[in-house]
């Protein structure tokens, strides 16, 4: 028997691995997105409890001071006030850190360790998927979705030591459960060998950054949307309307979400750059020329441009609040279109998607 005859059974069992870690880690990604959905309803009925007793309070005190001297009465007046303008204020700083709540939210403790557990199964898969096809798994879009949400969940867990992102929880955890049943249901692809076109080292480097910097899209992506509901909370307190979203307290400033949002975007920016120039290269090396207007370059091409009117209308045009945040969402949403839309439905020279 051959090395390949004596090693096929070793690659089976690796891939029936592979499959096996996918769905234990898609459903540990589940579980914790319920716990993370779960904590934030939790802390929601909590702040409310809490802004209502120190409303009552105050209220109980401007009745006792009824008979009090008058000086009495106007500090009392103004302490409801200010303790009344202060339900909606933030309990995490714009440095994401946590005021008060943080150590009465064990929910959260626990979801972030199962999502550790999680990421452990989910890279075992991904690994084992590599060693089964003795090669890099980025080779279709199974093995693309299933890595990028590998790198989505990591880089947020690895955040999370420097950053308190707990309120992001349920965001992520329920894109990368989505990104794992896309790539198990929508575009199941056995083990095999990569086409001719991706048998090459630029494969390493051209598909690793381009997955890294859709896996930082998606995080500044969450991030905006988080500053759009937080916006749009904020006009309605300052209208003084009831806050329907206390759990949104827990969950930085607009503007503290969207100075973070751009700082990941500007690192996840220069990624995408080098993305577009090394697929050029590899493009020139593999059909003998730099820039063919094919579907996926185009909307590579789209993605930078976006990107890019982003990042200068932020710093140079004033761009800020949810008009900047907008034009993040239609990036994200472009590198979405670019990894589903144009691989399935439009013809071209990178067709060879598995699907």
């Amino acid at each position: 028997m051959d090395n390949a005859g004596a090693l096929a059974p070793i690659n089976e069992t690796l891939g029936e691995y592979s499959q096996l870690f996918m769905l234990l880690a898609a459903m540990v990604y589940g579980v914790v997105f319920i716990i993370f959905a779960l904590d934030l309803a939790k802390t929601n009925k909590s702040i409310s409890e809490m802004d209502s007793q120190a409303l009552k309070r105050d209220e109980e005190l401007l009745v006792s001071a009824g008979s009090a001297a008058v000086g009495t009465k106007a500090r009392a007046r103004r302490g409801a006030a200010e303790r009344a303008d202060n339900v909606g204020e933030h309990i995490v700083t714009d440095k994401m850190e946590y005021t008060q709540l943080s150590s009465k939210r064990p929910m959260a403790r626990i979801a972030v360790v199962l999502m550790w557990l999680a990421a452990v199964l989910h890279g075992g898969a991904v690994v084992s998927r590599a060693l089964a096809a003795h090669r890099v798994p980025w080779g279709n879009m199974y093995e693309f979705l299933s890595t990028g949400a590998f790198l989505v969940a990591l880089v947020y867990l690895l955040v999370l030591i420097f950053k308190d992102l707990r309120f992001m929880g349920s965001f992520i955890s329920g894109l990368v459960t989505l990104m794992l049943c896309g790539a198990t249901i929508g575009f199941p692809t056995p083990v095999g060998h990569l086409v001719p076109a991706l048998q090459s080292p630029w494969i390493v480097i051209h598909v690793s950054i381009a997955v890294l910097a859709s896996a930082l899209f998606a995080i500044s992506f969450a991030m905006n949307v988080l500053q759009l509901i937080q916006h749009a909370r904020m006009n309605r307190l300052a209208a003084g309307q009831k806050d329907k979203l206390p759990f949104m307290r827990v969950v930085p400033g607009a503007g503290a979400l969207e100075n973070f949002a751009y700082r990941i975007n500007t690192i996840a920016f220069v990624m995408w750059t080098f993305t577009v120039i090394a697929g050029a290269i590899w493009a020139e090396a593999a059909w003998g020329r730099y820039w063919g207007w094919d579907p996926k370059e185009v909307w590579s091409f789209v993605i930078w441009v976006v990107y890019a009117g982003y990042l200068h209308a932020r710093a140079t045009g004033g761009w800020t609040g949810p008009r900047s945040a907008w034009l993040s969402i239609i990036g994200f949403l472009s590198v979405v279109f670019n990894f589903t839309i144009v691989n399935i439905f439009f013809n071209g020279l990178h067709s060879y998607a598995g699907v």
